[in-house]
């Protein structure tokens, strides 16, 4: 059974580009990458991500007239925190160009132990890279590991909003958070502003609400000041 539309369902690619007369381009390949991250427990979470890759009707074979799906393939990794390890791990290739392709599944049976924090792509390279495994499932992969550590906050969120609330065994220290995402990007460069103001001391405040956070609670009346509270930071 399908979850209720939670989540917003319009494109995320801005309108076909077209040619100096106006004419819309001829779209050759559409690919699709979708994450999702359930709980399991106070202390798992389930991520499950699938990619799909789509030529137009017609392309190859002129009489069809729907889309053909030339990949389709769907990972589950269960993540345990606050170790951020992987305890459990799947794949499924629903649709893939050569009968032997299904032959790599178990090998990704080897992500079961491995941290899907820092040092994740790395290791998920040497492992999985090229002829190692399946270049589309991971590619995958590297789109999920990030879907892992946003959930930190998403488990946070999850237990203050019932009542009492209840421990997710996730470490939210104000004095470690920051480091959870040094060198993930530039905002979070070692040498970066951002990364210089808490090494310095500036998680003595109360954390101000990500932009996007910040942006909904004033449309919806709420003082952006009441983010940390309502986080239980």
């Amino acid at each position: 059974m399908s979850a209720p539309n939670l989540f917003a369902d319009d494109s995320i690619l801005s309108d076909d580009p077209v040619d100096a007369d106006g004419n819309p381009l001829e779209i050759l390949h559409d690919r699709e990458y979708r994450v999702r991250a359930f709980r399991l427990a106070p202390d798992r979470v389930l991520i499950r991500g699938a990619v799909r890759d789509q030529k137009p009707p017609g392309l190859y074979l002129p009489e069809d007239p729907e889309p053909l799906t030339i990949h389709h393939m769907q990972v589950d990794i269960e993540v345990s925190y606050p170790s951020m390890e992987i305890v459990a791990a799947k794949v499924h290739m629903e649709t893939h160009p050569n009968l032997e392709c299904t032959r790599i599944e178990p090998h990704y049976g080897k992500l079961v132990g491995l941290s899907i924090a820092r040092g994740f792509t790395h290791k998920v390279k040497e492992l999985f890279g090229g002829p190692r495994a399946c270049t589309h499932t991971t590619a995958l992969l590297q789109a999920m590991a990030p879907v892992a550590i946003q959930c930190v906050w998403s488990m946070r969120a999850s237990d203050a909003s019932k009542p009492g609330g209840y421990d997710s065994g996730v470490p939210m220290e104000r004095s470690d958070m920051w480091k959870m995402n040094l060198n993930t990007c530039h905002v979070w460069a070692e040498d970066s502003e951002v990364v210089a103001k808490y090494a310095a001391g500036g998680t003595s405040e109360p954390p101000e609400p990500p932009e996007f956070a910040r942006e909904r609670m004033v449309k919806l009346g709420i003082s952006p000041s009441d983010w940390a509270q309502r986080m239980g930071l």
